[in-house]
């Protein structure tokens, strides 16, 4: 039974993990084509560290409930909601920069943007893949349009977007290069990482050029930002293809580009059903699987936040932090 008020993790203003206040808040109602979701788990991403610190303020009105994913069982329709119905598990991205965010007992969102939970997963489970793996499938299937035999090069394969970026290409039948610390070399080859090359270690241009005999690779990835614009111009074939989910900080020179002929695409990933059903394919096949490694209750939200901004007590985490909402 949904209560009319619930608990949630407001901002009353930007800045420190501090921040965070657990307070009552009034429980929203679904209005026209909304369904109203009681939120049993969420994950953390870099997305929701960068709003609480304020990189997003013009955005953003306070006080506001931050948060990008969402597992839950829907508890209310709205007039008009025609392809869902109360007790369906559901899971998704809320629209970012508009409305509420997933640190709260209950979300309201429009049924255009949801999707039926894989059944072979659990709700934690489920809520590390919204955000994330929507945007690994947005920037490998809908601006790559990656194709089997394909090469790509994965900037950053341990991170949160890295890990289903690596099972979605392999899935689509890609050679797959990934960068990372040795420490997390093994896990990532068994994720379907074909070559793993430590940028701490090595020059990744130079390791890239001589793992495909000087031709680069098709398609780049790069989920880290920095100087990778324009490096990855420099490992790139002919008519290759540069995606980035990154913002730019400064002007990059993309000289090595131009001489490629390549294609640059900027992605902010957008919510749809369409792309939730093609993720549930993969995942209740087996081939795109979570990465959970860690769990906190929302009461302690700002030590999720903290572990992935800053590494808390553990410079080797990988993969995703989970949030549980409630049971």
């Amino acid at each position: 039974m949904t209560k009319y008020i619930m608990k949630a993790a407001v901002l009353n203003e930007f800045g420190s993990v501090e921040k965070f206040e657990i307070l009552d808040v009034p429980t929203p109602k679904p209005g026209s084509d909304e369904v109203l979701v009681k939120v049993l788990a969420t994950s953390v991403n870099p997305l929701d560290f960068q709003v609480r610190r304020g990189d997003y303020k013009n955005e953003l009105q306070l006080p506001v409930i931050t948060g990008h994913d969402v597992s839950g069982v829907i508890t209310d329709i709205g007039a008009g909601v025609k392809n869902f119905k109360i007790g369906d598990e559901v899971y998704y991205t809320p629209e970012i920069f508009n409305g509420h965010g997933s640190y709260a007992e209950y979300h309201v969102a429009k049924e255009s943007i949801i999707g039926i939970k894989p059944k072979n997963v659990s709700h934690l489970e489920a809520a590390t893949f919204p955000l994330a793996a929507g945007t690994a499938w947005e920037m490998l299937y809908t601006r790559a349009q990656l194709k089997i035999n394909q090469t790509v090069l994965i900037h950053g394969g341990a991170g949160g977007v890295g890990i289903p970026t690596i099972q979605i290409a392999k899935a689509m039948g890609a050679t797959v290069y990934t960068t990372a610390r040795t420490v997390h070399h093994n896990f990532l080859k068994g994720l379907g990482a074909d070559h793993t090359i430590d940028y701490e270690k090595v020059n990744y241009i130079d390791a890239v050029l001589d793992l495909t005999d000087n031709k680069g690779v098709d398609v780049v990835i790069d989920t880290i930002g920095g100087n990778t614009l324009s490096d990855s111009g420099k490992v790139l074939s002919q008519m290759g293809q540069v995606v980035t989910l990154v913002d730019i900080e400064q002007p990059q020179n993309l000289i090595h580009a131009w001489g490629k002929n390549a294609t640059y695409h900027f992605v902010f990933t957008r919510q749809s059903r369409n792309k939730l059903d093609e993720l549930t394919k993969l995942i209740e096949a087996g081939k795109l699987k979570p990465v959970l490694n860690k769990v906190f209750p929302l009461s302690e939200i700002g030590k999720a936040h903290s572990l992935l901004e800053f590494r808390d007590s553990d410079e080797d985490f990988y993969g995703k932090i989970g949030v549980e909402i409630g049971n």
